[in-house]
């Protein structure tokens, strides 16, 4: 299930990636040149440098693109804040914020999909954490608790609390949060990016109606999670 989305231009780059593009960039052709001048002779090598380089430098700006995608978002549903696959739903029980049980949707970002992070849902931020930890692969279980994670609760004109949870993974190493306490958002804007991607798990009441299945892929401000 979608929201109303609103067509816009085309994909642009985030503004996180100028730096390592510009990065990756210099390097490779700094890498480029040592090995013409060095190997000008075994041309093979040289030529399959080169496109290995164009490949990987391709695939470093496609980490950082930002589709346009604008969300017209009804009141208490959920929308998918991040692209890639449902790897959990499941009862858990919430120890950071809630201290209760809650649903947990989890969506893992493999390093092909947007790394972009939206808002699930219009409220207003209630509360901001950052816990540094370790990078163990995305999708087990342990890393919704100790792998570098970055927690944000919104609250609804209802006053129902969603939490959401950024959180770094094998290749993954930085987290992004644009989100200030006592904020409002509207569900669909930006609200961060976790470079190289990795992992994004929501908290939902126990009683929203999930509207995703496991293994259903997903896209950003477009699949409907669920309902509460």
């Amino acid at each position: 299930m979608t929201g109303s989305i609103k067509k816009t231009s085309a994909t642009k780059i985030h503004k996180e990636g100028y730096n390592i593009i510009a990065f990756f960039g210099i390097f490779l052709i700094f890498a480029n040149i040592v090995f013409y001048y060095f190997l000008n002779n075994y041309h093979i090598i040289d030529y399959s440098f080169t496109v290995i380089s164009a490949i990987f430098f391709t695939l470093v700006i496609l980490f950082f693109r930002v589709p346009r995608r604008v969300l017209f978002g009804e009141e208490n549903k959920i929308y998918a804040p991040a692209d890639g696959k449902i790897v959990v739903i499941e009862q858990v029980f919430e120890k950071e914020y809630f201290k209760d049980y809650r649903t947990q949707v989890s969506i893992f970002m493999s390093p092909f999909n947007v790394h972009v992070n939206w808002v699930p849902v219009s409220g207003v931020v209630q509360y901001l954490q950052y816990h540094p930890g370790n990078y163990f692969v995305a999708w087990k279980p342990k890393a919704s608790e100790e792998n570098e994670r970055f927690t944000t609760v919104f609250k609804t004109k209802d006053n129902i609390e969603i939490l959401m949870r950024q959180i770094a993974g094998k290749i993954a190493r930085r987290i992004v949060s644009y989100a200030k306490t006592e904020t409002e958002y509207k569900s669909g804007e930006q609200i961060g990016i976790i470079k190289f991607g990795s992992r994004v798990d929501i908290f939902l009441p126990s009683n929203a109606k999930i509207l995703v299945e496991l293994n259903q892929k997903v896209k950003g401000n477009k699949t409907l999670i669920a309902e509460l």
